[in-house]
């Protein structure tokens, strides 16, 4: 499969889940500022992982410009629109918090593995290899995944700022990848 196949799937599948996320807002009951207020927790929810389906597209995207050939991976990110309205309903309850971030884990680890495989094709000299080097950032997305997952049944607010946490280190894309391209 070439690059392009993998690139254009990849786009198709998360404008379909931005899609599915877009079409599970829901119009507020009301014309004043107080019809608002019941749907913060789910705007909150959605915010934060239009944020993180951004940040797949855009990391997914600069990762493939330093591919030249690539092998089959699948990303869980079809499971966000369900998790994110399901924490979003339920006002950031601990089971639902917790399963959402599952879902998030799940998906660091599959691009995790996504970007091992481009390099085990390429080889460790490749640009994306040097690019990434041991990929601290991925590492420590996944200890605070690992960790907010059991701190949503202590505190969920902990939690949230842990996702909220990883969404802002990941909020600027990778510049290691985007250098070794121009360099």
């Amino acid at each position: 499969m070439s690059k392009g196949r993998l690139e254009a799937f990849s786009d198709g599948v998360i404008a379909i889940v931005i899609t599915i996320m877009v079409l599970e807002l829901k119009v507020p009951e009301g014309a004043d500022w107080q019809a608002l207020r019941p749907l913060v927790p789910v705007s909150l929810t959605y915010v934060l992982s239009f944020v993180f389906l951004g940040i797949y597209w855009n990391n997914h995207h600069h990762m493939l410009q330093a591919t030249s050939r690539i092998n089959g991976t699948i990303l869980w990110l079809s499971l966000v629109p369900f998790v994110t309205g399901w924490m979003g309903e339920n006002h950031f309850a601990p089971l639902p918090t917790a399963i959402y971030g599952v879902v998030l884990l799940l998906s660091a680890i599959a691009y995790t593995i996504l970007v091992r495989a481009i390099v085990a094709e390429h080889g460790p000299d490749s640009k994306l290899a040097a690019a990434v080097g041991k990929d601290r950032k991925a590492t420590v997305s996944m200890v605070l995944y690992v960790a907010a997952i059991p701190l949503a049944f202590v505190n969920q607010w902990i939690a949230d700022a842990i996702f909220v946490l990883v969404a802002m280190i990941w909020l600027v894309p990778d510049r290691r990848i985007e250098s070794r391209l121009r360099g």
